[in-house]
């Protein structure tokens, strides 16, 4: 592991809050890469909430922080979007 982190083994949120004038386009692609290399069947809120309890309190206003934040809020329960019983029936 690069930085020893179980949530972050790439160190990818790590190194999103050391890069100067990173854009909030930036951060979202970042958080996109880290969400999909989480374990399979680890909670995304729980790392969500870990990555914000190391990095909130030194760097808040950080576009970063605003992401993870809204990555908190979205995980709502899925909701059915297409399949066999979305289609109007005769």
């Amino acid at each position: 592991m690069k930085y020893g982190d179980p949530l972050d083994p790439k160190g990818l949120i790590e190194d999103a809050y050391q890069i100067e004038e990173i854009t909030e386009a930036q951060c979202r692609s970042i958080f996109l890469d880290w969400a999909l290399s989480l374990p399979f069947g680890k909670d995304s809120s729980e790392a969500i909430r870990n990555q914000l309890s190391k990095h909130e309190a030194r760097a808040e206003g950080h576009p970063m922080t605003g992401v993870l934040q809204e990555g908190l809020q979205d995980m709502g329960k899925p909701k059915r979007r297409g399949g066999w019983r979305s289609r109007p029936r005769d």
